[in-house]
């Protein structure tokens, strides 16, 4: 997931100041009691840093993948 991906994620999820809200302060235990950005800023994969968000925002493990893109017709 790249950076542009993970954004538009959070975006799409949480809306546009309240995502940017989460990911400079929420402190996420999963990734060593740092917040997302913090967990981003150190390297870590933003993939793992938007599942660790999801996670703890409890957001339905349905929209854990492909946030941001069309849902696939059935």
């Amino acid at each position: 997931m790249r950076l542009s991906e993970f954004w538009q994620a959070v975006t799409d999820e949480f809306g546009g100041p309240y995502g940017r809200v989460l990911v400079s302060d929420l402190v996420l235990a999963e990734l060593g009691d740092r917040t997302a950005a913090d967990a981003i800023a150190t390297g870590l994969d933003t993939r793992d840093v938007w599942l660790a968000l999801c996670r703890a925002s409890d957001v339905p493990r349905h929209r854990w993948y492909g946030v941001g893109l069309p849902e696939p017709k059935k």
